[in-house]
């Protein structure tokens, strides 16, 4: 069976945090231009177009946002920090990666300035940068900028923080592609562990870390932990979104590559299926992820197709030799 490295051609979801924008202070007449209001109204409508997948209006009004606020407090404000962050997310999300980090990289350098090394907004920055950072390939420094916010959220809020549990989790997942397979399923487990307590045993938060402790339990050789965890990612994420919802796909997706592997053929064309028509109606037929999931079964099908031809090939051996199919032939 030709199975695609974890990871690969089996995506698993990343927690990402979105700095917001509210203002509490007026613009600084050193720099004298913009509305500060307009610019909240800018950030705000961005956030939610960012949300609603939206990615080209979101960036539209990011940008808006932040000509507004250098002009009203100057390029070094906090408040700049915040949208050129979620600048970056939109810039992130469409496949921008370079325009991306330049975001993340700014908005940390005024984060430390303003707040100093150890605040909590700093470690929202050091998160994004690490997303983006993973994005690139760029595994080393995305481990430092993931370890270095976790540092900073255990100190700010405890160890048992959700803010905690996503940068675990990032965190598991750099690990995980580095190859350090025991460190990250111990990373997602411990995310796992918190956001149960926080959110319950059905939050969607903990479907994410089910699914990415699957991912990391397939590459161990666990397919029996491996297919659990995705089969209890796939009851929460359709009882939370709905059975049409992309994290659904992405858990059908991984849930058959594992069915593929033990052999269920059936289950896991099925799954592929599943996965390639919710992306198509998500996405359109020429998204990135969708193109993922055609290519998957695409290669299940040619893996089914050459199981149907060795049995045929067994059948007529068998019969030349007027045995019945399957049956050992003696030979003397």
């Amino acid at each position: 069976m030709n199975l695609m490295k974890p990871g690969t051609f089996s995506a698993i979801l990343i927690c990402l945090i979105c700095a917001s924008f509210t203002l509490h202070v007026a613009a600084d007449p050193g720099f004298g231009g913009g509305d500060p209001a307009e610019a909240v109204d800018l950030n705000n409508r961005g956030l939610a177009l960012y949300a609603s997948g939206d990615l080209e209006g979101a960036e539209i009004c990011f940008e808006g946002a932040l000509e507004i606020a250098e002009g009203a407090y100057g390029p070094d404000h906090p408040n700049v920090a915040t949208v050129v962050n979620n600048l970056g997310l939109s810039l992130r999300d469409s496949g921008n990666a370079t325009g991306a980090k330049a975001c993340f990289e700014r908005a940390l350098a005024i984060g430390e300035r303003t707040y100093g090394l150890d605040h909590p907004m700093v470690a929202t920055y050091l998160n994004n940068l690490g997303l983006v950072l993973r994005d690139m390939g760029d595994l080393p420094e995305a481990k430092r900028c993931f370890e270095r916010a976790l540092a900073i959220e255990e100190q700010a809020y405890g160890p048992h923080h959700p803010n905690v549990a996503i940068n675990v989790n990032n965190l598991g997942l750099v690990l995980q592609e580095m190859g350090d397979l025991e460190v990250a399923k111990g990373c997602f487990e411990r995310a796992l562990a918190i956001d149960e307590r926080t959110y319950g045993p059905v939050h969607p938060n903990v479907a994410t870390d089910v699914n990415n402790l699957g991912g990391v339990l397939w590459e161990m050789g666990d397919l029996l932990g491996s297919k659990a965890c995705f089969e209890r990612a796939l009851v929460i994420g359709e009882g939370a979104f709905g059975f049409d919802h992309p994290m659904v796909a992405t858990t059908v997706n991984n849930l058959g590559w594992v069915l593929w592997e033990m052999g269920d053929l059936s289950g896991a064309k099925a799954c592929f299926e599943g996965a390639l028509a919710i992306g198509v109606t998500g996405r359109g037929t020429n998204d990135p992820t969708v193109a993922t999931y055609s290519e998957n079964l695409n290669l299940l099908l040619q893996d089914i197709g050459g199981a149907e031809v060795a049995q045929l090939c067994s059948e007529e051996n068998s019969t030349a030799y007027g045995d019945a199919p399957g049956e050992m032939i003696a030979r003397g």
